[in-house]
């Protein structure tokens, strides 16, 4: 492998290498995960157990997806909330003065 002066070569030219090396970085990355997991296996046999090593396929991971919303302030409509993670301050204002949770759900 040599060294190259990367301002000397073209857009298209860099473009090129950049994409060679993800590939080769991806590929790397690959046998080095099946080489983890033979060994993973070849251990869990040294003791007489089975793994099942699932991968998870990062394209079907939930991540960004929109969830509705569940409770909205009846005098505020902007202010919302979808039911995930911690009450907002409306809402548990709300609930403490007697209100119940319901009254507000969408």
């Amino acid at each position: 492998m040599t060294m190259t002066d990367y301002n000397k070569l073209s857009e298209n030219e860099l473009q090129t290498v950049i994409e060679s090396a993800e590939k080769a970085l991806k590929d790397i990355q690959a046998a080095k995960r099946k080489q983890v997991i033979a060994q993973i296996k070849a251990l869990a046999a040294s003791i007489d157990v089975q793994v099942d090593i699932h991968e998870v396929d990062k394209a079907s991971v939930r991540k960004g997806i929109k969830v509705p919303v569940k409770y909205r302030h009846p005098e505020h409509p902007e202010k919302t909330w979808t039911g995930r993670g911690v009450m907002p301050v409306w809402l548990q204002a709300l609930k403490n003065s007697g209100r119940d949770l319901s009254e507000f759900e969408v």
